[in-house]
């Protein structure tokens, strides 16, 4: 376990020299930018051993790990963000446990975590993140979840009109297909001009979820608040299944 946390230890020393620099370059205070660690696959000691090393945020992006390993860790001072796409089915277990959502991408979703969240009878409201697909067309879902950008303002609207929710701000992974295929910084900054219209009406929906281990310096030079990192910090997830 000790080697096992010393590797964590050193790599998240190199995720956080990353987002300093990265930081610096952009002309932005550290204290702007959180960084959320995504242990999927990896196992509730993991997450011990970030939590000692000072971690507080960790994604999840499937319920049937989440749900358990969250139940496991419940004694930690840690915050869960639901990262993944988010099935109807799996509101009730995820409302338990996360304290933000970056997948919102429809309206029945937005019902479903609303009566999720009363019925749970949660002492906050449930922190939720559009996810913007900036490859998909007016009217369309993105190859990898979300929305298209002209759908944020009625999605926003809707989860601030829900019991129990409260829209926060925008997510988006790096299209890997459409006019910003390869072009992470332009996607992101992209994502920062919507984020813009989108405070106008909801000032409260500041929060910017964008950046991975493979471009989270191009989210932080965008203006990025969270970077979500997984592979940087724990190493190649094991195959699943």
């Amino acid at each position: 376990m000790t080697d096992r946390k010393d590797q964590l230890a050193h790599n998240l020393a190199r995720v956080e020299e990353r987002i300093s620099t990265a930081c610096a370059s952009a002309g932005r205070p550290r204290e702007e930018v959180t960084l959320i660690v995504v242990t999927k696959t990896y196992p509730a000691s993991d997450v011990r051993l970030l939590a000692e090393l000072g971690v507080r945020h960790v994604g999840e992006n499937r319920d049937q790990d989440a749900a358990p390993k969250a139940a496991e860790c419940s004694d930690l001072p840690l915050t869960w963000h639901f990262v993944g796409q988010l099935q109807t089915n799996k509101v009730r277990s995820v409302v338990n446990y996360a304290g933000l959502v970056h997948s919102i991408d429809r309206d029945r979703l937005v019902t479903s975590l609303s009566q999720a969240a009363v019925r749970t009878g949660r002492e906050t409201e449930l922190d939720c993140l559009i996810q913007v697909a900036l490859d998909a067309e007016s009217g369309e879902r993105g190859a990898r979840g979300g929305v298209a950008p002209d759908g944020v303002a009625a999605l926003a609207d809707e989860i601030a009109a829900a019991e129990g929710l409260r829209p926060a701000g925008l997510m988006t992974v790096a299209p890997l297909s459409g006019p910003f295929a390869g072009r992470p910084r332009a996607a992101f900054e992209r994502l920062m001009e919507i984020s813009t219209h989108l405070r106008a009406a909801h000032p409260t929906a500041n929060m910017v979820s964008a950046g991975m281990s493979a471009d989270l310096e191009d989210a932080v030079a965008a203006g990025a608040t969270h970077v979500r990192v997984g592979s940087a910090v724990l190493g190649v997830r094991p195959r699943l299944g």
